[in-house]
């Protein structure tokens, strides 16, 4: 263990090489300052079942002002990554202003489907960068329990009739999921036993302790069945299910029986409330500040692949940002890539030839839950924590959004 930390140092430390350029400390990178997130709760029966988007919001503010140490009036924009709320960039604003941020922090809200949390980091990055804005609070939530990302009507015919991709936008992701599994022969053996290992992780990371450093405590309130209300604090992940066996998950009914026999509710991802953020400024406003760097933003990058296949969007996007970076795979310390579906993550890791062991080593969405827009932003709190643990360096993070694309984002372990 000692001899593989010191010679993935060595290779960070190489002079000239493209991880010595993105490893190198300058006035005007981009830097996490704070990194954290809710409880990730099971959507429509957990503990955020009862609780508004705007009140989670609130909350996980609440706790940024109260642990960055942070003049709140400092932060010049926030900006919320959400899918299912068409009012999520009111709710915010409010919720900003009840957790104390003043009305000089402007907010607003996008939606990237499930990157929307990378995408707002690495908007509020690139407003930093461009010298818009000097700190800026990135925010991916999602209530679950309320909304989801089913169309309430079909599109416009004179649109859907052009194309048959155009069309294909309509699907449900479980329809996606099975296209992937039937046209890359991606098995239900291999499915069911990656979910396997994605709950081992998950529960292993939850009995040693180490998501208690990302996660914060949230109050809240959970009515019963006989409609009393009850307050809560939610501490831990739901979804974990302890003692998840392969045996267990292969007699799961399969979820989308219309479509393919492959995807069931125990190899895909957990349908789940929950947020995160992270807080970004420059490095040499940081330093004035006295604000702990955690890590630094490097680069993200979005690609395009038929909608149909949606589920397999990181193999497209991140070789696409590691060739911006001159960067190869072995570069990589920890790679959080989504479990949206386990057909779309066996076949990206064996597409790609991704290393298991660095791969969602705590475990990903089919154990801990997707908040469709938190997500993104909660890969990179994950991943992060990971890296402090572990001591290694190079943090990728991907995902793939539905209409047929993907994203991915770099950043540096500081800590």
């Amino acid at each position: 263990m000692a001899v593989e930390r010191l010679g993935s140092i060595l290779k960070h430390l190489s002079p000239g090489s493209a991880l010595s350029q993105i490893t190198s400390k300058n006035a005007d990178d981009i830097v996490i300052t704070l990194a954290v997130r809710t409880p990730l709760a099971k959507a429509k029966k957990g503990g955020f079942k009862d609780t508004s988007l705007e009140y989670m919001v609130y909350a996980l503010l609440d706790q940024v002002r109260q642990r960055s140490n942070l003049d709140p009036a400092l932060v010049e924009d926030i900006c919320l990554g959400n899918v299912s709320d068409a009012k999520a960039a009111y709710k915010l604003r409010a919720a900003a202003l009840a957790a104390g941020f003043p009305n000089t922090t402007s907010c607003s809200s996008l939606n990237r489907f499930c990157s929307s949390g990378l995408k707002a980091v690495a908007d509020i990055s690139h407003a930093i960068s461009s010298g818009s804005i000097e700190i800026g609070l990135a925010i991916g939530a999602e209530s679950m329990s309320i909304g989801g990302d089913a169309l309430e009507q079909p599109f416009d015919e004179a649109v859907t009739s052009k194309s048959q991709e155009s069309a294909d936008c309509m699907q449900p992701m479980g329809w996606t999921s099975e296209n992937v599994s039937r046209d890359f022969n991606v098995t239900r053996e291999a499915m069911d036993k990656y979910a396997t290992e994605s709950f081992r992780r998950a529960e292993e990371a939850q009995k040693a302790g180490l998501f208690e450093d990302e996660i914060v405590p949230i109050k809240t309130k959970v009515r019963d069945a006989e409609g009393n209300w009850k307050e809560v604090t939610l501490t831990k992940d739901e979804g974990i299910r302890p003692g998840t066996t392969f045996e267990a998950l292969s007699k799961i009914r399969a979820a989308f029986p219309q479509w393919g026999p492959t995807t069931t509710g125990g190899n895909a991802s957990q349908v789940t409330d929950g947020a995160a953020a992270i807080l970004l400024m420059k490095r040499s406003t940081a330093i004035k500040l006295g604000q702990p760097i955690l890590g630094k933003y490097v680069g993200s990058t979005v690609a395009g692949l038929a909608p149909r296949i949606m589920g397999i969007g990181p193999t497209v996007a991140i070789p696409k940002l590691l060739a911006q970076h001159n960067l190869s795979l072995a570069d990589v310390d920890v790679i959080e890539l989504n479990e949206a579906f386990a057909s779309m993550a066996v076949y990206c890791r064996d597409k790609l030839g991704l290393d298991w062991a660095k791969m969602n080593p705590r475990g990903g969405a089919i154990a801990l839950g997707h908040p469709l827009g938190a997500t993104g932003a909660r890969q990179i709190v994950t991943g992060l924590s990971e890296c402090r643990k572990t001591g290694k360096k190079i943090l990728l993070t991907s995902m793939c959004i539905g209409t047929g694309m993907g994203m991915a984002g770099l950043f540096v372990n500081e800590q």
